[in-house]
């Protein structure tokens, strides 16, 4: 059966008032699943906390140490423009962290099918040196770096769908031959990432704003898929951001819940091509708080087979 993973402690990260990254993101997720009864047909686990020796595999001892310094007993520290840290940011980070952990292990010893990930704070931007984008660790990295390293994988492949290109794990897969990553992102925005990929085991595509679901597919199908095949992942990582969703207020694409369901089930219907590869998805974006629930909703559906 799909598997759903979360914890309730990836609720004590607080960017403070008014941020658009929130506790609300994740219950708001949740309330869905509810709602639709899809708990009815899932298993569920609330998610381990990560140990620092699961960072350190990305990041430094020294980038950890750092954010310790730094945490507040009250308030909030901004580390950047856009990243703050609280007294309970850490321990959500790992709790964060160890659910992509828990779900690695479930499906690679074939108690899952698949997972979904129901975390914060997200993870994707959080570089290798430097935590940025609302991100503090990269946990979707972490999980890469721990499947290698435990299952002795060889590929490990991340597809990202967030409409931010994921620089942190790009900062990863630039370490890691072993992991690849393939993201797609609206052109001129944060990150302000420019399309080129300079090595082999990285694909940028670029949207522009305004465009939809035609657009994002063709270029998933057309350019996406034939590397994903070429590269034969023994295990996918979707780092599954929502802001694609034309409702949310930090980006410009188009589109709506169903295009994240069409995305799944294509995804799916390649598998089979490459081996059957187990699929993990985390949480990474989405900040209009209905448009998140109900994408989340529509794409859990679709790659539980619901």
């Amino acid at each position: 059966m799909f598997l759903y993973i979360s914890h309730p402690k990836c609720k004590l990260h607080d960017n403070g008032w008014g941020h658009p990254e929130n506790s609300q993101r994740t219950a708001r997720i949740e309330d869905q699943l509810i709602a639709q009864r899809l708990f009815d047909f899932m298993l569920t686990k609330e998610a381990r906390k990560a140990e620092v020796a699961d960072v350190v595999r990305v990041h430094t001892e020294h980038y950890w140490n750092v954010l310790l310094r730094n945490l507040p007993e009250e308030g909030v520290v901004r580390i950047d423009d856009d990243t703050v840290l609280s007294p309970g940011s850490l321990e959500a980070a790992l709790y964060a962290s160890g659910a992509v952990l828990d779900a690695v292990d479930a499906v690679m010893e074939n108690r899952a099918s698949g997972v979904f990930c129901n975390v914060r704070p997200p993870g994707h931007h959080a570089e290798v040196h430097q935590p940025m984008g609302f991100c503090i660790v990269n946990n979707i990295a972490i999980g890469a770096a721990y499947a290698l390293d435990k299952f002795g994988l060889q590929r490990v492949a991340i597809l990202d769908i967030d409409v931010h290109h994921g620089n942190g794990t790009d900062s990863y897969i630039h370490q890691e031959p072993k992991a690849s990553l393939i993201s797609s992102f609206e052109e001129g925005l944060y990150p302000f990432t420019p399309l080129e990929s300079d090595v082999a085991n990285l694909l940028k595509l670029g949207l522009k704003a305004g465009d939809g679901s035609a657009e994002f597919m063709q270029l998933w199908e057309s350019q996406a898929w034939p590397f994903l095949r070429e590269f034969q992942p023994e295990l996918i990582l979707v780092s599954a951001g929502f802001d694609t969703h034309r409702a949310d207020p930090l980006a410009h694409i188009n589109l709506r819940e169903d295009d994240f369901a069409i995305w799944a089930n294509s995804l799916k219907a390649l598998l089979p091509e490459i081996g059957n590869p187990k699929v993990v998805s985390v949480l990474e974006g989405g900040y209009d708080l209905n448009a998140l629930g109900s994408s989340a909703a529509a794409y859990i559906k679709a790659m539980a087979g619901l």
